[in-house]
């Protein structure tokens, strides 16, 4: 009964959609699907007993987790906020002819159903339709980064459903490799994550780490990790601000919720060694990558969207210790980065619409007297900036530092390069954010800017998650660290 009622209310909502006439009307369906959406996971957290194996409608595919359930409340967020911040955002669009009325309901169709797909993913038990899923995605969110009038957006979703599909079908060759290593190994296949969990320390370990090799190439590019990372600057800088907070905040979750799954069932098996230098490899890489190619970036939203590549990697590296300490604050990097990231794409949108409405989402960004035209954008890109470089005392500055810490137990000089290769992307990302916003207009000469009418409904999302980012590593322990507890012990990282 309980995925029900989340796919009621999107079939509800689909269907108001179908019939709506104006933006505003579709905008308070999504938003209504959103809350409602929010409520269900709310009711879930305070009043079901965790973890939940029947659930009546799809018995045996689906579950409902602590890992699950953490991620569904981190996406609803995002989504609910996101939905808010589309009414004044896509009301833009549609009036400098980027985005057109006859796309409105398919605009917002796609949304809810997205959110809808992610929902399910995560509570997936079955491997297999968690991959099913997991492509879904990539399809419904490359029509939201295609939906604009611009021949870029769709070249950009077309690079994204190439090199996501292409490396899903690695996955799913994985897929099938694991459920013959179950099958080969306990007489019955299955590729149920809760039955592979407990099957695993029987797994044949280089059949396991074979097996998760190719998963993991699937998940990889999911989620912007090197060297499948390329689809991600181009879908992030192009679509719409509000499909970029949630590409970044939610949608790329999917990739490393996948990865720790898998890694969960290769942890349990004699090969955890070399699948942890696996993970360890590519985590590095990928930092490495995204602060190389933050340096000579001169686009706002491109910028953001390496951030992003950057603290994938983070996560991998802190995966690839194998600790519980370590996964513990993986997990809070997870929702530290969502809600800070989707704060600094919301702030990006705001500036895009004040300087950049009329140009290429590959020109370099012309900004120019911020403070005078959008503080409250400006203040959201400095401060989302300063949290996610991991400055004290935002949130992932904690989780940056725990999981340094654990990597310094299992090698120093990968804790070094690490380090070194943070640095460079935070001072690309604070030279970018000097140089922009320190350009004034000489006093005597005419301004040749009309200031954009900021809605309160793009301002209060920024306001709400900031506050999140700076309250949450301080209200976190009340209750956050016995539920992060218990996700690390169903994960069997003990």
């Amino acid at each position: 009964m309980i995925l029900l009622a989340y796919v009621l209310c999107a079939a509800i909502v689909i269907a108001c959609i179908a019939f709506c006439h104006t933006h505003r009307q579709m905008n308070a369906a999504a938003l209504g699907f959103g809350a409602a959406c929010a409520a269900i996971t709310g009711y879930i957290l305070i009043f079901v007993q965790v973890p939940v194996g029947t659930l009546i409608v799809g018995n045996g595919y689906f579950f409902i987790d602590h890992f699950g359930l953490f991620e569904v409340a981190v996406a609803t967020a995002i989504f609910l906020l996101a939905a808010v911040y589309a009414r004044g955002y896509v009301e833009n669009l549609i009036i400098s002819h980027e985005l057109e009325t006859g796309s409105l309901k398919l605009f917002y169709g796609a949304w809810c159903l997205l959110e809808l797909v992610i929902v399910l993913a995560f509570y997936s038990d079955n491997l297999a339709l968690f991959w099913i899923f997991a492509e879904m995605t990539t399809i419904i969110s490359a029509m939201l980064v295609a939906i604009l009038s611009a021949k870029e957006n769709i070249d950009a979703a077309l690079k994204y459903i190439f090199v996501a599909s292409v490396s899903m079908l690695i996955a799913f060759a994985g897929l099938i490799f694991l459920f013959e290593i179950a099958r080969s190994t306990t007489g019955t296949g299955s590729l149920n994550w809760t039955v592979l969990i407990q099957q695993a320390p029987a797994f044949p370990p280089g059949m396991a780490i074979a097996a998760f090799a190719l998963i993991f190439v699937g998940f990889a590019a999911k989620s912007g990790i090197f060297p499948f990372h390329t689809w991600l600057p181009e879908a992030h800088a192009k679509a719409p601000s509000a499909v970029s907070a949630v590409l970044s905040g939610v949608l790329l979750n999917v990739g490393i919720y996948g990865i720790i799954r898998v890694f969960a069932i290769v942890h349990r098996t004699t090969a955890v060694a070399t699948a942890s230098l696996l993970v360890l490899f590519f985590g590095v890489c990928t930092i490495g990558i995204a602060a190389i190619s933050m340096l000579p970036e001169k686009n706002l939203k491109k910028m953001i969207a390496f951030s992003s590549i950057e603290n994938m990697g983070i996560c991998l590296v802190g995966l690839a210790v194998a600790t519980p300490l370590a996964l513990f604050w993986v997990l809070f990097h997870v929702m530290a980065h969502a809600f800070t990231k989707a704060s600094l794409f919301f702030s990006a949108g705001i500036l895009h619409r004040q300087y950049r409405s009329h140009l290429s989402a590959d020109a370099p960004d012309e900004i120019r007297d911020v403070f005078r035209f959008q503080p409250l954008a400006a203040w959201g890109i400095i401060i989302g900036g300063l949290a996610i470089i991991g400055m004290p005392p935002f949130a992932v500055f904690f989780s940056k530092f725990f999981i340094l810490l654990s990597l310094g137990s299992l090698s120093l000089w990968v804790l070094v390069l690490v380090l070194a290769l943070l640095f460079v992307a935070a001072a690309a990302l604070g030279y970018f954010v000097i140089r922009s916003f320190s350009r004034v207009t000489p006093e005597g000469e005419p301004l040749d800017l009309v200031p954009y009418q900021t809605p309160l409904a793009m301002k209060a999302p920024i306001v709400i998650l900031l506050a999140a980012v700076l309250l949450l590593a301080f209200l976190f322990p009340m209750g956050g660290t016995a539920y992060f507890d218990r996700i690390v012990a169903e994960l069997m990282f003990i």
